[in-house]
């Protein structure tokens, strides 16, 4: 199956990525068959660019971006990859503490 990835580049605290189009299977540091941007999280702001078009034909042709590629997509404009965003949804804890804790009325008398 084909992604859509980041892939790290740049030295040691100073991360970069390029934007790959590579085999699932194959190592996130080795193979790929296209190189499609690049991400540089470091600058402020910053900096996003990728080649729409190509983003566009792999997309059409099966190819699935990871969550984080799916997000920085749609801010760059490529709506194609909405439907790769997950949502996250955060729980809220119960007032309640002790909802294991049988009430006293509820437990036989002996």
């Amino acid at each position: 199956m084909l992604m859509l990835r980041l892939q790290r580049t740049g030295r040691n605290s100073i991360p970069t990525y390029r934007v790959v189009v590579a085999e699932k299977k194959w190592p996130v540091k080795g193979r790929f068959i296209e190189i499609l941007g690049y991400y540089l999280q470091d600058r402020n702001p910053s900096v996003w660019e990728i080649k729409e078009e190509r983003v566009r034909h792999w997309l059409q042709h099966g190819a699935v971006p990871s969550g984080t590629v799916a997000r920085l997509l749609v801010k760059g404009g490529v709506q194609e990859a909405q439907k790769y965003v997950k949502k996250y949804v955060h729980r809220r804890k119960r007032k309640g503490g002790d909802e294991e804790a049988a009430p006293a009325g509820d437990a036989p008398a002996s």
